[in-house]
């Protein structure tokens, strides 16, 4: 496997200013350990404290190798990292948080790793020095992205990540709005793996992620990966109608048993068939949703296929055939 002519360190920064001096001198550090040539993207996102100026500094103060990417508002954490994407050119792209939790010194590791034939590689945060409920919604999230992806990386929630030039394209070409990348890398890469890295406390300044934007993360997770939600109502609508079915089947014995008296003068009778139009209604509802989910489908425009490589020049043996 040949060597990375170029590494790309992608950070997206949204009110970081207190660690920025410190994050960036690591990173330039570590990147130099690397042995390769590197640049260092910042991608401002939408910072309301001193963030943007902290990457114009920076900028100077490593001509060549620190660059900066100002978005004009915030777009989250995983759009800001899609910016990074387009602006690098590094034929491996490693992606980093700002908030130095995730060490930098680990980046010649990652690199180092990649370059044995890997498409991605995750990492997994040893002694994490996150919050008890940080921790739990993780490690949920991590079992329904294993069951829905089939890859079985344990820790997606960390964006020390290192990924091939090929996947990043891959990325890039995908137009959908809601991404979480770690997923959508998966779907593009063969070969995966993840590596031990260490977790820090939180020095300075505070998480970006609270409650309503862990929520809304979830969501964003579960519907980006499948539109199970929506076939789920076809679902609940049959065994609503089987049950409301199979209680009218056992009034009808039971009346002719007992007769009217037992079955409340028809009450139950009509429980059981409004159990079946309820049934009935979310089946509608649940072939609707899947009418919905095959346009947004084709909406989010992902490519059919993707081609990792070509042996051979396909395309004139192709026209020898003819």
């Amino acid at each position: 496997m040949s060597e990375s002519k170029l590494i790309s360190i992608v950070i997206p920064v949204f009110n970081e200013e207190p660690n920025l001096d410190e994050l960036v001198a690591r990173c330039v550090t570590a990147g130099r350990k690397t042995g390769r040539s590197f640049e260092l993207i910042l991608v401002n996102d939408g910072s309301s404290d001193g963030s943007e100026n902290k990457i114009v500094a920076a900028s100077e103060q490593y001509p060549g190798q620190v660059f900066g990417v100002i978005l004009n508002r915030n777009y989250g954490q995983h759009n800001a990292v899609m910016a990074g994407f387009e602006a690098s050119r590094g034929d491996v792209v490693v992606t980093l948080d700002a908030d130095l939790q995730n060490p930098p010194e680990e980046i010649p590791r990652l690199v180092e790793c990649i370059e044995t034939g890997y498409d991605v590689v995750g990492t997994v945060r040893k002694n994490r020095q996150d919050t008890f409920f940080r921790r739990i919604s993780s490690a949920v999230t991590n079992k329904i992205v294993q069951h829905y992806t089939g890859v079985m990386m344990t820790d997606y929630g960390c964006m020390l990540r290192a990924y091939r030039r090929r996947i990043v394209d891959a990325m890039l070409d995908c137009h959908e709005r809601s991404t979480f990348i770690p997923i959508l890398a998966n779907s593009f890469a063969g070969n995966t793996t993840e590596i031990e890295v260490m977790h820090e406390e939180r020095i300075q300044g505070k998480s970006k992620y609270d409650l309503w934007k862990l929520i809304n993360l979830q969501f964003d997770l579960l519907t980006s990966m499948s539109t199970l939600p929506l076939r789920l109502l076809s679902v609940f609508g049959v065994l609503i109608s089987a049950a409301g079915f199979g209680f009218g089947l056992f009034l009808g014995i039971m009346r002719l048993i007992y007769g009217s008296a037992w079955a409340a003068e028809g009450v139950f009778t009509l429980f059981a068939v409004l159990f079946v139009f309820i049934g009935v209604q979310f089946i509608g509802m649940g072939l609707l949703g899947e009418y919905l989910g095959r346009v947004y489908n084709d909406v989010r425009a992902r490519p059919r296929f993707f081609v990792r490589e070509k042996i051979g020049d396909v395309e004139n043996d192709f026209l020898q055939d003819q």
